[in-house]
């Protein structure tokens, strides 16, 4: 079972930018896919970014241009790099992986202040 953890997460003023990463407990180049959600309070989970094994990307509309997902093979670390940075940009953000099993971070928190 894949085990990720999460940091990067914070406080920052609209337009700064923060740096998430995700930890994996195996090498994520045995992972086939892996993505960073987010949810916001009162609101349902949804994908943000996503990175297939072939090096693949998805963004969803409301963050393309701004945010860039990429991997480490060999940090096993997965980031998301989020520029621009909005106050509805503000949620818990949290890792995804599909290895054998689906697995989930325990989350982060992203607070973008006007």
């Amino acid at each position: 079972q894949v085990q990720l953890v999460e940091s990067g997460g914070g406080l920052v003023q609209a337009g700064g930018s923060l740096r998430l990463s995700c930890a994996a407990s195996v090498s994520i180049s045995s992972i086939n896919f892996m993505a960073w959600y987010r949810q916001a309070p009162g609101k349902q989970r949804e994908v943000v970014a996503a990175l297939a094994s072939g090096g693949s990307t998805n963004y969803a509309d409301s963050v393309k241009g701004r945010f860039t997902i990429s991997r480490d093979n060999a940090k096993n670390t997965l980031y998301l790099q989020m520029n621009s940075l909005k106050p509805e940009d503000t949620a818990v953000y949290y890792c995804y992986a599909i290895r054998n099993y689906a697995a989930w971070g325990q989350g982060t928190q992203v607070t973008v202040s006007s």
